[in-house]
């Protein structure tokens, strides 16, 4: 038997950087609504556009994590989580590049955006949801859901959390996991002795970097926002900072962060 016939390189002519990533496709996604073009839009819609793919990364990573927990396979979803924290410090570093956009270029264009807002993101929704942070109200808030939006928001809504596959880890190594009283109990224990729970220990130390992420993303979100918009409304009708700054309290976790307080 022959071995299959592999090209590599250009004499190939195959697949090129291009057609495999797809990139004349990609850099025709950037439209400016402005008329004449604002200089910082680009830079708007790239950042925001960047963003969304990261989310696409982090919900095929957070949903594989969720599996390997479920199916007991703790070291791989510790190393899926170390990817997800990587990724993540990525997304906070990136306010940074739309701070050098002043508060006058982002009026340039910002009437032109309304009524889209970053509210309508369905994929961050679904980070939430996934991650443990469940909102069904979500659907009647947003009317701009196409149906497959819809359909996808309401599957994760049905499906179980990264919450709940830890609670399963919990129960697999026979420690109660039935109320949060149990929970607690459980992870002093597990705490207190990691020579034996080690690898649940490091499980719940990085799904406390994932919560701490998201919490540091949206505090750099919303004094980004205050920045460049004050205390005006968001685009698509939301309250802007001050609804952004009412969720900088969410835990996904809260159990891990009060476990400091028990030990």
């Amino acid at each position: 038997m022959t071995e299959p016939d592999r090209h590599f390189g250009e004499e190939g002519a195959r697949l090129t950087y291009g057609s495999y990533l797809r990139v004349a496709e990609l850099l025709d996604q950037q439209r400016v609504e402005s008329d004449p073009p604002a200089h910082d839009e680009l830079l708007f819609i790239t950042i925001h556009q960047v963003y969304e793919l990261w989310f696409k990364q982090l919900l095929h990573e957070l949903t594989a994590v969720r599996e390997a927990m479920f199916f007991g396979s703790l070291w791989w979803a510790r190393h899926l989580l170390v990817r997800v924290h990587t990724i993540e410090n990525v997304l906070i570093q990136q306010v940074g590049v739309l701070e050098t956009m002043t508060p006058q270029d982002f009026l340039a264009f910002r009437e032109k955006l309304s009524p889209a807002s970053g509210f309508q993101s369905v994929q961050f929704r679904e980070l939430e949801f996934l991650s443990g942070a469940k909102d069904p109200g979500y659907l009647q808030r947003f009317r701009g859901l196409t149906d497959t939006e819809e359909q996808r928001l309401r599957l994760r809504l049905q499906e179980p959390t990264l919450w709940d596959a830890f609670l399963h880890v919990l129960d697999t190594a026979g420690l109660p996991a039935a109320t949060d009283g149990d929970v607690l109990s459980s992870l002093l224990a597990v705490a207190h002795d990691r020579s034996r729970y080690g690898e649940i220990w490091e499980l719940a130390e990085r799904l406390l970097d994932h919560d701490a992420n998201a919490a540091l993303w949206r505090s750099r979100h919303v004094i980004m926002v205050e920045r460049q918009i004050g205390t005006k409304s968001g685009t698509g009708g939301s309250s802007g900072a001050p609804y952004l700054r009412s969720r900088l309290g969410l835990h996904y976790y809260p159990l891990l962060w009060e476990l400091r307080s028990q030990l």
